[in-house]
């Protein structure tokens, strides 16, 4: 097949765009994290063992939305597209070219006819059409997907290796959304069977590795696919990845990991834990970290519970975090704090910074003209009541409850006193669900904007309880449906502006992904959303 031309499509920019047909050369591997292949001639062969910081729960990419669970399902899955970690622009991968409609409600694949699933059956329309099709059908379980695909009307199978997708209205993210693995396109031996039965066995994907075992809490092993010949446009060639093996061990005690590191027992660890980032360097090992594009770490309020309810709490509890304190005490100078309701590595990112003031004695002030006055404790009283929160997290990110504690303190300070609730990773869904909290806390990652209707419309999970028909949905909506780039930003910033204004959200610190690596490990690479991607890894 001849080379094809690259068409600039950014996530934020949708028009009519069709492409050609993908290059079978290879394009230039993308920037990313670990060694840039100083060590000499890539070299087949080789295990790569990568320590986790928690155990993924679950290795189907559409079922799961952790780093810890995405890292493995991501190399046993390939996209109809991908997006270079550089410029935001939409490339070939499954499929070699697209067309959408001037309303971005009609997005129609031609696929490569070459690739081909790991049980031997065809990469083809109809896959698209069963792995979207049954998307839809997980909803909650697969909450990003499921949220990818809202008003989804349906794939047409034009032709054996032409998908035509449609949805009822208008949606400018859905093209960006096909490089995720959260659509990532697996096999019907894997799409017809049910949710639980997919998330530790059963996961046939077309990607560059194939899973050979799962253990929960212990391990996700993974091996070279020989016969695989249809990569990303992005990486260095299109045949199978270099490492014969690659082990996932879950070592969840940050220390523990990185001694690992250090004694040889593994060869990169994720989570690297602030106090561990200069003994790391200083040993030689390279520390490779991306900003993380999406959601920033957030105290997010459930607005269906009494207090959170209150938009006077909620502008007082946003007063009295200091955020800059919180990065410089828990976390490192690989972070940075939050000044919007999106990551500033997000497309269409507004800067909100002067909507989020360190200010603990406006914060007193507000309550005490609400009637909420100190106790004998220091916690705040009114009518009888407590000023008492409850703030639900889970342990899959090492500085979280160090963070929660040193904002703990600071609204303590306030007479707020804020109680952290830890939630097992298996079950946050079902406690999301139940909504039996007043704040959540955690961060979601994604390069387009849309990640703020995922989280945030009423019309979707909804599980902060977001009223219908407010500005803040019609914003939402807004930069969904527009498929003009300066609309849709100013929706974006809009939507921005509402949750951080009346504290529905309060942003606190960026996540960085920082890993330790050894001098042996090369071409360790992120993706665009700063996840690793293994096919062009190899070791000396």
């Amino acid at each position: 097949m001849a080379r094809s031309r690259r068409h600039s499509v950014l996530p934020a920019v949708l028009s009519t765009v069709i492409l050609a047909t993908a290059a079978c050369s290879a394009a230039g591997p993308p920037s990313g994290g670990g060694d840039d292949g100083g060590g000499g001639e890539p070299s087949s062969g080789g295990e790569l063992t990568f320590a986790l910081a928690s155990d993924p729960v679950c290795v189907d990419p559409h079922q799961r939305a952790t780093n810890d669970a995405i890292y493995p399902a991501r190399q046993l899955v390939d996209s109809l597209t991908d997006q270079d970690p550089q410029t935001g622009e939409i490339v070939p991968w499954l499929a070699t070219g697209w067309e959408v409609d001037e309303e971005a409600r009609t997005f129609t694949f031609t696929l490569r006819d070459d690739a081909t699933f790991s049980d031997g059956t065809t990469v083809n329309a109809q896959a698209v059409k069963d792995t979207f099709d049954s998307i839809v059908a997980l909803g909650a379980q697969a909450a990003l997907g499921s949220g990818y695909l809202s008003g989804y009307t349906g794939t047409e199978v034009v032709d054996e290796y032409t998908a035509r997708v449609g949805f009822e209205a208008p949606n400018a993210q859905f093209l960006q959304a096909t490089s995720t693995s959260a659509l990532g396109i697996l096999a019907r031996s894997t799409t017809e069977l049910p949710a639980a039965e997919r998330c530790t066995d059963h996961v046939v994907g077309s990607g560059p590795f194939v899973l050979e075992e799962y253990t929960p809490n212990v391990s996700v092993v993974e091996t070279r696919r020989e016969d695989y010949a249809w990569g990303s446009s992005l990486w260095r060639d299109q045949g199978p990845a270099l490492l014969d093996r690659v082990t996932f061990r879950v070592i969840p005690e940050s220390g523990v990991r990185t001694g690992a590191l250090q004694s040889g027992q593994v060869d990169a660890i994720g989570g690297v834990a602030a106090q561990d980032e200069a003994a790391l360097a200083d040993a030689g090992f390279t520390l490779a970290s991306r900003p993380n594009p999406g959601l920033p770490f957030v105290l997010t309020a459930n607005l269906s519970r009494p207090l959170p309810a209150d938009e006077t709490i909620r502008r007082a509890v946003s007063l009295a975090v200091d955020r800059q304190e919180v990065v410089d005490t828990v976390l490192s100078p690989s972070f940075t704090v939050a000044t919007s309701s999106l990551a500033h590595t997000t497309d269409t990112y507004a800067d909100l910074s002067e909507l989020l003031p360190h200010d603990p004695d406006e914060a007193a002030r507000l309550l005490d003209d609400a009637g909420w006055m100190p106790g004998p404790d220091g916690v705040r009283v009114r009518d009888g009541e407590e000023l008492r929160l409850t703030v639900m997290w889970i342990p899959n990110f090492g500085p979280n409850e160090n963070a929660l504690q040193l904002i703990q303190q600071q609204l303590r300070a306030v007479g707020v006193d804020l109680r952290l609730r830890t939630v097992p990773l298996p079950d946050l869904p079902a406690a999301q669900e139940e909504g039996d909290f007043d704040y959540s806390w955690g961060n979601t990652t994604r390069t387009d904007p849309d990640i703020m209707r995922t989280a945030f419309s009423a019309d979707l999970r909804n599980i902060y309880r977001q009223p219908p028909g407010t500005p803040l949905q019609q914003a939402l909506a807004a930069q969904n449906t527009t498929t003009d780039p300066q609309r849709r930003a100013e929706a974006s910033a809009e939507a921005q502006r509402l949750l951080i204004e009346d504290g529905a959200t309060v942003p606190v610190f960026e996540l960085t992904t920082v890993l330790g690596v050894a001098e042996h490990v090369h071409d360790l690479e992120f993706e665009a959303s700063s996840r690793i991607q293994l096919h062009d890894t190899w070791i000396s």
